[in-house]
């Protein structure tokens, strides 16, 4: 897809719409880009490679562009394969051409490739400047954004933020240029960076002193109009607020009874009034949407069945995966399901209480085997916590 940024800085990215799981776990429908860009001044610079997956068609994109010039310079800001996985080809193609990176970049490139690289890096640390001729580059480090190598790149020229895997998202451009940003890139941003929430929150202030007109993200659109409206929304999710006010009720349900006190729940809340209420099945949905979705609203309830003495697999997953995406700062209720010694709870309620301001409801819900009218006077003082 050709994309002219500015007169100088071209994009030379691919979309990959063969994938089928991204990082081999997130189910990318439409596919995902891998992007790069290159700048064309006194001395040309290439802003990260692709995926090997799209090496052969970004090379095509690179030497069309480059118009018979050479590389002199490819800047490094992530070292993940889905960017970094064309070096070795580039360096092939220039041998002259000089890598920038900063310490941990260098530190870390060895394992990925076995290449000489002597006299032909230039290590770069917070605030230093390459001028490529019209062209002047600042390198702002950005640890642990996802990775701690992370570095981000802004060009005062142009007034762009090359931003790394911020502000990305999935989706091949191609088949998602006429697609709303922020579901996507909400789903992107919770499931692969949402951990280091407070690392984005430094990236964030940093940025906050530069004059940015455009943001190059490594995967998905370049951002170039209402730039608020994006650095808002990442402020919101690196700082673990709700975004909106509703309520996720995700279920993990065997043979579809905890999936019947779920929908009932759903069902009692939107009489109720509740803003937005999602309820979702564990062992069907993507996981990565109900994560993103817990992020997203400020209340939810997990219901489970009992499983093994413990709690069905996918609700303990599930909860597994917030806690490693540091899920915090919600209002949560439980409610379990067993036939003759319900256990769920004993598992779940653990798992919340160890996430940071978590307001869980102190009454459990216990359904056994199948909801029965008995059951409703305690359904109903759950349903009221959460309105």
């Amino acid at each position: 897809m050709k994309v002219n940024i500015t007169e100088k800085v071209k994009y030379i990215g691919v979309d990959d719409t063969t994938i089928d799981l991204f990082e081999s776990q997130y189910v990318v429908p439409e596919g995902v880009s891998y992007n790069s860009y290159v700048i064309l001044d006194e001395k040309v610079a290439v802003m990260d490679t692709v995926d090997k997956r799209g090496m052969e068609e970004w090379e095509k994109n690179l030497m069309a562009e480059l118009n018979g010039r050479a590389v002199d310079y490819l800047v490094v800001h992530h070292l993940e394969p889905d960017h970094a996985g064309s070096i070795e080809r580039l360096v092939e193609l220039f041998p002259n051409v000089t890598l920038v990176g900063n310490a941990k970049t260098f530190a870390m490139l060895p394992q990925f490739f076995d290449m000489n690289l002597d006299g032909k890096t230039l290590v770069v640390k917070e605030g230093d400047v390459l001028s490529l001729g019209e062209h002047e580059l600042t390198f702002v480090m950005a640890p642990m954004v996802h990775w701690p190598e992370v570095m981000v790149t802004y060009d005062k020229t142009d007034k762009i933020l090359f931003s790394a895997d911020g502000f990305g998202k999935f989706g091949a451009l191609e088949l998602t240029k006429d697609a709303g940003w922020a579901c996507e890139a909400r789903r992107y941003y919770f499931n692969i960076v949402g951990k280091y929430g407070a690392p984005v929150q430094t990236l964030l202030k940093k940025a906050a002193n530069l004059d940015i007109n455009i943001i190059c993200p490594l995967h998905g659109p370049v951002l170039s109009e209402n730039l608020s409206y994006y650095i808002d929304l990442y402020d919101t999710w690196s700082s673990y607020k709700a975004e909106a006010k509703g309520v996720l009720v995700a279920y993990a349900s065997i043979h579809g009874n905890t999936a019947a006190v779920a929908e009932k729940i759903g069902e009692m809340l939107r009489e109720k009034g509740v803003e937005k209420v999602v309820v979702s099945d564990l062992a069907r949905d993507d996981m990565a949407e109900v994560i993103e979705d817990a992020f997203k609203y400020d209340r939810m309830i997990v219901a489970a069945a009992s499983y093994d003495g413990g709690v069905f697999p996918w609700m303990q997953d599930f909860l597994s995966h917030l806690q490693s995406k540091a899920y915090q700062n919600r209002k949560v209720a439980i409610v379990e399901n067993g036939s003759w010694a319900p256990s769920a709870a004993k598992v779940m309620k653990p798992m919340i209480e160890a996430m940071k301001n978590i307001d869980l409801v102190e009454d459990i819900v216990t359904i056994r085997s199948t909801m029965k009218d008995s059951d409703m006077a305690a359904i109903e003082k759950l349903v009221d916590s959460m309105v």
